[in-house]
């Protein structure tokens, strides 16, 4: 009987007496593993699968943690897995010093080891490490999840990452990918003359977004703070300040409901380009979203939430008032009338909030929201949105009633939000008015007053290009993953009592 088959009729709380027993037992012989400090690898299992015919017959030395035991008596057989994937090794009790084997016979699965060895194959023609000496250099004192089953739990996965990376391999690659798209991201950026700069996380005045924020205390200043919910006020003052391409990647906190699209806190990607407008914002983000498929997955065609998205550039632009027209019927550039657009659009059954104003632009972005999005599958560029639901964003000078703003749906997901950014403070004023009227009706998203803003315009900011993107969105993309838990190595979770 295997050593995997007696660990399963075991019970969690044996298997944990029986692994604590042996670490005594270690310990009162002076061989506390706990105590080793370091231990010189030279190779990794996918370099040696990599490099098979040259380094076959050579001395290497391997560390990582047995994920696997096999075999009887005087040959045994281990999975070992280091940060690369996993290698065969192959113990064999007269090819080691007898002392170590038998020290190696009792290790568990999941315990980290250090092995110096040759590399071969073995008869079956699997690429393997014959062990000469292996040495314990931390002990598994809780069993993995059973092999064959593996660590299935979700909602155990997310509170317990560190056991969801050893035994679900594809979660690593999620991962890995994950680094290489930011790695990309910041190459295409940098290519582009963007600097990448840093700004505050805390700040007394919450905008940049509509989003409930984070609020805690600062104990010396004795003043409330708000965690950030975008970065895009201090990015614009810095384009007022001359540094003309600038972008920030960083964590964004919003104190809003949790769901397969959303986690309070996130990463994104905010650049702002001076002299430019939203079209250069839309075909830098195309730019930016395709290569990194071509770059990363090798292909344009990706898979998302059952679907079949084609990221070949070239992607379909049309504004709110056409998209809507296109999948309700509503033709609103046919309407000016308040009173007439919020009756066209209630009955399609669209609803306004109630902290909304009953005006023309408010009911064209809810008619989109309600009846428009959800129907979104391939990547497609919405422009053009009313200037009520657009703060921060430059009037159309060919209808004042809308803004030069789009946001980026695939997938039913919105993967980015751009402008031409507002910069006429007198105009400015007047929006942030807005935001905080709504705000005294009760609305927890509206902005508010940023004086100091206002001023930062009044020196002047150059026209222009803002662009904001969701990193997790974007990686749930490319990894083909229907939540964003999937992508955030340590999402946010209610504690367990």
């Amino acid at each position: 009987m295997g050593e995997q088959k007696k660990n399963q009729e075991m019970d969690l709380g044996e298997q944990t007496r029986v692994r604590r027993e042996k670490l005594a037992a270690l310990q009162e012989a002076g061989e506390d593993p706990f105590q080793v400090t370091r231990f010189q690898w030279d190779a990794t299992s996918q370099e040696i699968k990599d490099r098979f015919d040259e380094m076959e017959g050579k001395s290497v030395r391997v560390a990582g943690r047995l994920m696997s035991k096999r075999g009887m008596g005087k040959v045994s057989f281990c999975d070992l897995q280091d940060r690369d994937g996993r290698i065969q090794l192959y113990a064999r009790q007269d090819e080691m010093d007898e002392a170590v084997y038998k020290k190696f016979k009792k290790f568990d699965i999941g315990d980290i080891v250090g092995v110096e060895g040759e590399v071969f194959r073995t008869q079956r023609g699997e690429m393997s490490v014959r062990a000469k000496n292996i040495t314990l250099l931390s002990k598994s004192l809780l069993p993995l999840p059973e092999k064959f089953h593996g660590l299935q739990d979700r909602e155990l996965r997310y509170r317990q990452r560190y056991v969801d990376l050893m035994v679900n391999p594809e979660v690593k690659r999620n991962f890995l990918l994950r680094s290489r798209f930011i790695k990309h991201v910041r190459e295409f950026m940098d290519g582009r003359g963007y600097i990448e700069v840093e700004t505050p996380v805390l700040n007394t005045i919450s905008g940049g977004a509509a989003a409930r924020p984070f609020i805690t205390h600062h104990n010396t200043l004795d003043i409330d703070m708000y965690m950030r919910i975008a970065t895009e006020l201090p990015l614009k003052r810095l384009i007022v300040g001359g540094m003309d391409r600038v972008y920030e990647i960083g964590r964004i906190f919003r104190n809003e409901g949790m769901d397969p699209k959303h986690n309070p806190e996130f990463t994104t990607i905010e650049l702002y380009q001076a002299y430019a407008d939203f079209n250069d914002m839309m075909d830098l983000f195309e730019d930016l979203l395709s290569s990194a498929a071509q770059k990363l997955l090798g292909t344009y065609q990706v898979q998302w939430q059952g679907q079949d998205i084609d990221l070949t550039p070239g992607w379909r632009r049309m504004t709110m008032i056409d998209a809507v027209k296109e999948y309700t019927g509503l033709d609103f550039a046919a309407v000016s009338d308040d009173a007439e657009a919020v009756a066209a659009a209630e009955a399609i059954g669209v609803e306004l909030p109630e902290t909304a104003d009953r005006t023309w632009g408010n009911a064209l972005y809810e008619c989109f929201d309600q009846k428009v999005e959800e129907k979104l599958i391939q990547p497609t560029f919405i422009t053009m949105y009313p200037v009520e639901v657009s703060p921060l964003t430059k009037r159309s000078p060919a209808d004042a009633r809308l803004t030069e703003r789009f946001e980026l749906f695939i997938c039913r997901s919105e993967m980015g939000n751009a402008f031409s950014e507002l910069n006429d403070p007198i105009d400015q004023r007047q929006r942030f008015q807005k935001q905080v009227e709504l705000r005294e009706k009760g609305d927890e998203e509206a902005g508010m007053m940023d004086e100091d803003f206002i001023t930062a315009l009044e020196y002047g900011m150059p026209p222009t290009g803002g662009l904001g993107i969701g990193i997790d969105r974007c990686v749930m993309l490319l990894t083909n993953t229907d939540t964003i838990r999937d992508v955030i190595l340590f999402p946010t979770m209610k504690p367990l009592d």
